[in-house]
């Protein structure tokens, strides 16, 4: 027994060291790309050069180390070239990695099902219309990326977490004009059609207008082409709602698990009509307006008696 705890402290120990050693490392990068603005010392002039970092470059370090890949060192993704400074110019020139390069044949992710994810993609508008120019880097920041459907958030923390991975390039004209010669649409104006417009932007998920819902993948990412885009009021705001197979899945799914009710998973989160039904409150409903019929009935049947008598 004893044997056996000395190993755990062990391994604790080595453990705690490596990540000791992975955080200084990460540290030395973070000096520069962790601040607004950055200094190093000029071999030309012999003096210490202060410079604005590039936004495109800046790492939000409380982010990073709350994110998906927030035990992993830069190194593990970066060149180890990057670790002398000033960096070679051609290092700007490295192929990152996509998503499929690491997650890709993983059984420890499977449920999250990455291939799927790529093909869908790969059939998407932002594919067809840039081609290897958009990457999964395009939305998801690797630096601070955070899965937006964890069980424990409300529907109001998933869309915004969400729709601010859309808004990061579509109400950005720096980001946008990556991929794009020409200026971002005004997203007010062009979802001026859409009513009560300010409860839809911070209720409804960008990508559940603007995807084919997948069952096999928990957020579909086959963008459709503006014209394709979800238009019809009915096909959110009913029994049968779009929204059920997409921003309510993973709620309903949580429900059943725990008590069979899927209703109480978006009761006071959204509004589609027949959905936000309790079907226990619609008995108790019945039941007391029946009572009330017969109360009213009694009450007539002994006025008219009363009535009578006199």
């Amino acid at each position: 027994m004893k044997q056996r705890y000395k190993f755990t402290w062990l391994l604790i120990m080595l453990l705690g060291l490596f990540v000791h050693s992975q955080a200084q490392q990460n540290q030395q990068c973070l000096k520069c790309h962790g601040q607004v603005f950055y200094q190093y010392d000029n071999e030309w002039t012999g003096q210490v050069d202060k410079r604005p970092m590039n936004p495109f470059y800046h790492i939000d370090s409380v982010k990073m180390h709350t994110s998906v890949h927030k035990e992993f060192s830069c190194t593990d993704c970066h060149s180890p070239d990057y670790e002398t400074f000033p960096h070679s110019g051609e290092l700007r020139m490295e192929e990152k990695y996509a998503c499929i390069d690491c997650h890709g044949g993983d059984e420890n992710f499977a449920k999250y099902n990455f291939e799927g994810i790529e093909e869908a993609f790969m059939e998407s508008v932002h594919f067809k219309a840039n081609d290897e120019k958009f990457n999964c880097w395009m939305c998801h920041d690797p630096h601070g990326y955070q899965l937006a459907l964890r069980s424990q958030e409300s529907i109001k923390d998933v869309v915004s977490l969400s729709n601010q991975m859309c808004l990061d390039c579509h109400d950005n004209k720096f980001k946008y004009g990556l991929i794009s010669d020409e200026m971002p649409k005004d997203l007010m104006e062009t979802h001026a059609w859409l009513p009560n417009q300010a409860n839809h932007f911070t209720k409804v998920r960008c990508v559940d207008c603007h995807t084919q819902v997948q069952s096999d993948i928990l957020v579909s990412h086959k963008i459709l082409a503006k014209e394709e885009a979800l238009r019809n009021c009915v096909q959110c705001h009913s029994t049968n709602s779009v929204l059920m197979e997409s921003l309510y899945s993973h709620k309903v799914r949580e429900s059943r698990e725990e008590s069979g009710f899927i209703n109480a998973a978006i009761l006071n989160e959204g509004y589609m009509i027949g959905a936000n039904r309790n079907v226990v409150l619609n008995y108790v409903s019945v039941i007391l307006f029946g009572l009330l019929i017969i109360g009213l009935l009694i009450h007539l049947i002994l006025r008219f008696t009363i009535l009578k008598k006199k």
